[in-house]
């Protein structure tokens, strides 16, 4: 299992936590200062089942720099939210947990987390 977390961020540390008292072993990755790929995001997204653009932070600085609000999201737009997400890992939502069954979760709320260890 991985996670992908900015120690500032106090739904990361709440995640961390809560696999830590779980009994869970996990890797850390802070995405901030170890950027993942493109291809990374990608493969976490199918993972996910999600879309760029549903994981994106919208309302950071560099979203609004970037002009993403008025981006579209439609298959032909993917690969823009994909290469925004990677030069700006800010972006990305956090905290995201990928697990070793395949699958992944957002982790901002304690139904999901318990969902990881049940």
């Amino acid at each position: 299992m991985e996670i992908w977390l900015n120690p500032r961020c106090s739904k990361c540390r709440t995640a961390a936590a809560f696999l830590d008292e779980a009994g869970v072993t996990y890797t850390v990755r802070r995405y901030l200062e170890d950027p993942p790929k493109a291809d990374e995001i990608r493969a976490v997204l199918g993972r996910l089942g999600l879309e760029p653009w549903d994981i994106t932070r919208t309302a950071e600085p560099a979203a609004k720099d970037l002009g993403i609000s008025g981006w579209g999201r439609t298959d032909a737009d993917r690969d823009r939210w994909i290469d925004a997400l990677a030069a700006n890992p800010s972006l990305i939502q956090r905290p995201i947990i990928t697990a070793d069954d395949g699958h992944a979760v957002v982790a901002r709320d304690e139904e999901t987390l318990r969902s990881l260890v049940d």
